[in-house]
């Protein structure tokens, strides 16, 4: 078949895909037939559907699995674990993330608090999402759960502490921390930060990183425990404030409490009129900030939500 014709079978014409620029989505191929079967070209169908023969006669061979570890192959992980999470939470409607340490057994103080929060956001009509693990999560979801609310895990493989608890109407587990921290971005309406350890800090500044570039809309974070979070509070005013390296309107949106119904009716205020009378108890209110939402000619345009 010479050139013109195989283009006008192929039914699209034009150049053919530049060769040695990676791969390409274009024309099948052409191949060379040859009078030799050891150096004639396969097709691609045979590519796929040929399973390589070993010369030792064994019914296992782990090693020709080894190109399901490589890093092309991840990428479709990532992108099948980013559609499984999506579909698993397509009808999720309004819901609020709770964080917390996984190291806080039941007794401990926090717990209670925890559980009392899960059943006030399911009582306000809220799903309650956790991270799916013991500790705070696993109070937040038996909360919401013995309520009658919806309880939402994602999990995330760790060598230690992480394993979903038994609250859960809906669980997924992640291998990457990455698609995880975005589905509780993507389907929470606010943040409760209980206290907690590194994952937990994680969480808090990644929410408060993403609001102040403006990643995603205004979104309400809580810090509960005020004792527990105070010495970080006052570094950041006395620190990142005081140095320049945030403004007060950063802070628009984090509100410190130490009441269950306090951050509940906040959370509702955001969800139905955009923090529109709750951003007055936040820690930016407290510093004499511009509004969430202040005129675009705000006298300060690097300050980021006051614009």
């Amino acid at each position: 078949m010479d050139r013109d014709n195989f283009d006008q079978q192929d039914g699209q014409g034009g150049a053919e895909p530049v060769q040695g620029s990676g791969p390409t989505l274009g024309k099948p191929r052409r191949v060379q037939p040859s009078r030799f079967a050891s150096d004639r070209q396969t097709t691609e169908d045979e590519e796929l559907l040929n399973n390589p023969v070993k010369t030792a006669l064994q019914p296992l061979s782990p090693e020709l699995g080894a190109f399901t570890h490589t890093e092309p192959w991840r990428v479709l992980r990532i992108q099948g674990e980013f559609v499984y999470a999506i579909n698993a939470l397509s009808q999720v409607g309004a819901a609020i993330a709770v964080f917390g340490s996984a190291r806080f057994a039941p007794g401990h103080p926090m717990y209670a608090q925890a559980e009392a929060m899960g059943k006030a956001l399911a009582d306000a009509g809220f799903a309650v999402i956790t991270g799916g693990g013991p500790g705070i999560m696993e109070a937040a979801n038996k909360g919401a759960h013995e309520a009658g609310g919806t309880s939402i895990g994602l999990n995330i493989e760790l060598p230690f502490e992480q394993f979903l608890n038994r609250y859960l109407d809906i669980g997924v587990n992640f291998r990457y921390f990455f698609v995880r921290k975005t589905m509780f971005v993507k389907f929470s309406n606010g943040f409760i930060i209980f206290p907690g350890g590194f994952g937990t800090l994680d969480e808090l500044f990644e929410a408060l990183t993403l609001v102040q570039t403006r990643k995603i809309k205004r979104f309400p974070i809580i810090l509960f425990g005020s004792a527990y979070w105070s010495g970080l509070l006052d570094w950041i005013k006395g620190t990142l404030l005081a140095e320049g390296a945030i403004s007060p309107e950063d802070l628009n949106l984090l509100v410190v409490t130490d009441s269950i119904e306090e951050a509940c009716t906040i959370m509702v205020d955001c969800y139905k009129t955009h923090c529109w009378s709750s951003w007055k108890k936040s820690e930016g209110a407290k510093l004499d900030a511009d509004p969430p939402g202040a005129p675009a000619t705000a006298i300060d345009p690097s300050k980021s939500d006051g614009e």
